[in-house]
């Protein structure tokens, strides 16, 4: 197997380099060929997450593979707010109210049973959506229990979700990203290269049938499974993913058996997007080690040294098929903690989601009335109150009251829930200690105000504590105004010793205060992780040591989000104990930038 040659780093920006397609095949020649295996096996592949911007390269892409659907094939598109009566179905209230019965309504999984499924704005679709959708993903079926309504529903889709995330801090939730056996990116395509497909749905129509009988042997299923772990992909979902693309080619190129073309490009859409490391290079030829002494082995030793060698000469070739495909500048993504967002999160926004009365996003329904400001949901409470109409109608009959209002009782009344999300305060505790300062308050200093410049968008505050000599002091106050950040941060003073413990306290101190008011800290703490400053301000690197574990440690206790630094010019075990004491992201940076810095921060801070 020939070694791959060193990757591109990323490009200007923190922007990752245009993936690369391998060989003879371009990146649209694939996102093409992935929705024509996605038609003829939707369910078994789950779906495509295209990720591009609005534009003509993906209104192209969306028009072949609606092209290739074959006719009667149910499509839907959801919106980014679905309510959860849209999505999974719930009770008709007009209906309903006529009847004087419960009547139920369609959702818009059941109505795509058998189809497809366009998700838009997928990159900021809620975590309890996502989570509905999955459900129904992996039971082939909607459970709807809610309303006076219990029944199951099937429902099997593929799922199209279209990702117009900008930067790495974008993108879709793990969860959904995993259950989708091709990710697509056409950001890097230009127009004239996106040009018509050369298959059409006669072609989908003619290798549906023949997918069922395709074969693959357990040898290739291996290799794939083999492909996968030395990419470092831990899901074994992609495995699963990449044996039915295989089959799905096979049956497209009219073959019965999965061979050697249909395993690469299985690796080449499947594994390669999704791998986080390279594979492991080989040893130079220069140092082979002297062949052995010769034996005598008997037939069966023989005819099992000889059987692997056609099975890993066939994983040598397709992982080398699949290494031509893996996104470049993979190894500068791994180092920077970029690749494929390890937390799921909702992207984009800042600070935590919380509950409010009165102001926020909808988010549900709860029971009860309409006191301290809160909101009454009218469409709720007459669909609470629509199912015992009738009953209520025949009771009051029975008392001599007859009446054809409608009756709305105490427990129907539904209140609407709102969120929003909190503001975000980031807290840079700062080492000012030793010969060396000047460089890491210098990148502190560009951190900060890179941060401050999208406080705008992103509604954060930054403050700045350094801690030195015998203590630590709040050099700048949760503030959003750069004019006021860059003036307390011309006069930074540095030199003196590391009272650490007393730094991570003040720390602690200011994200506690910000708990508090309803804001969501991150403490980002920029030290070599040599402590020799007790907190009474005397010398002694045991103590001091110890205190700052402590400190750490109380840290984790305040489930407060951390990220710590390691600024030494070579890393040590004290900056990753530290870490480990806080429960915090650890980043080894000895000649990080202050963009570099930036990056860490808000991927932290998510």
């Amino acid at each position: 197997m020939s070694t791959p040659g060193p990757n591109p780093a990323v490009a200007d920006g923190g922007t990752p380099a245009p993936l690369q397609a391998g060989p003879g095949h371009s990146p649209w020649d694939d996102a093409v060929l992935a929705a024509v295996l996605m038609t003829i096996d939707p369910v078994g592949t789950g779906g495509v997450a295209l990720r591009a911007l609005p534009g003509p390269v993906r209104d192209q892409w969306l028009s072949i593979m609606r092209d290739l659907q074959p006719e009667g094939t149910p499509m839907r598109r959801i919106p980014l707010h679905v309510a959860d009566g849209r999505l999974l179905g719930g009770l008709d209230l007009a209906a309903t109210l006529n009847a004087g019965r419960p009547v139920a309504e369609k959702g818009l999984l059941v109505e795509a049973d058998g189809g497809v499924v366009e998700l838009a704005m997928a990159e900021r679709i809620a975590p309890g959506t996502a989570a509905r959708l999955n459900m129904a993903f992996d039971s082939g079926e909607v459970v709807l229990e809610r309303d006076g309504l219990a029944m199951r529903t099937p429902s099997r889709f593929a799922v199209v979700a279209l990702d117009e995330g900008v930067g790495e801090d974008e993108g879709l939730l793990n969860a959904l990203l995993d259950r989708l056996a091709f990710h697509l990116e056409l950001n890097y395509v230009r127009y004239d290269q996106a040009i018509a497909c050369d298959y059409d749905v006669e072609d989908v129509l003619a290798a549906r049938p023949r997918l069922p009988g395709v074969t693959i042997t357990d040898a290739q299923v291996e290799t794939l499974c083999n492909i996968a772990l030395a990419l470092g992909i831990p899901s074994l979902r992609a495995s699963i993913f990449a044996s039915r693309v295989a089959c799905a080619h096979a049956a497209l190129e009219e073959r019965t058996e999965v061979t050697d073309e249909d395993l690469a490009v299985a690796g080449r859409l499947v594994l390669a997007p999704r791998a986080t490391q390279l594979p492991p290079m080989e040893p130079p030829p220069d140092a082979e080690p002297p062949p052995p002494e010769p034996e005598e082995p008997n037939q069966d030793e023989e005819q099992s040294n000889q059987e692997p060698q056609e099975p890993q000469e066939l994983q040598d070739k397709i992982l080398e098929a699949t290494q031509a495909a893996i996104p470049a500048g993979l190894l500068a993504q791994l180092q920077m903690g970029k690749l494929r967002r390890s937390r799921a999160r909702a992207t984009g926004k800042a600070g935590a989601v919380q509950n409010a009365p009165s102001r926020g996003r909808p988010a549900g329904v709860l029971r009860g009335e309409p006191r301290a400001g809160q909101r009454l949901n009218v469409i709720e409470t007459l669909r609470s109150a629509a199912p015992w109409q009738r009953i209520r109608r025949e009771e009051r009959a029975r008392a001599g009251k007859p009446s054809n209002r409608l009756e709305i009782r105490q427990d129907d009344f539904r209140i609407t829930r709102f969120k929003h999300k909190s503001e975000s305060t980031t807290i840079f505790v700062v080492d000012a200690s030793g010969s060396s300062a000047l460089h890491r308050l210098a990148e502190a200093k560009g951190a900060v105000e890179l941060l401050l410049a999208d406080c705008y968008v992103r509604r954060d505050q930054v403050a700045l504590v350094a801690f030195r000599g015998q203590g630590a002091e709040v050099l700048l106050p949760p503030t959003r105004s750069l004019v006021r950040a860059k003036r307390s941060l011309a006069g930074l003073p540095g030199g003196g010793g590391t009272p650490l413990a007393s730094g991570i306290d003040l720390g602690m101190m200011l994200a506690d205060g910000v708990q508090r008011r309803g804001g969501t800290p991150v403490l980002i703490v920029m030290t070599d992780g040599r402590a020799n400053v007790a907190r009474d301000g005397t010398g002694g690197r045991t103590r001091a040591n110890e205190e700052a574990l402590a400190a750490a440690r109380a840290v984790r206790s305040l489930e407060i989000p951390a990220l710590v630094i390691d600024t030494s010019p070579r890393p040590q075990p004290q900056g990753r104990e530290l870490a480990k004491e806080m429960d915090a992201v650890y980043l080894p940076l000895p000649h990080a930038d202050a963009n570099a810095l930036n990056q860490a921060v808000r991927a932290t801070a998510g």
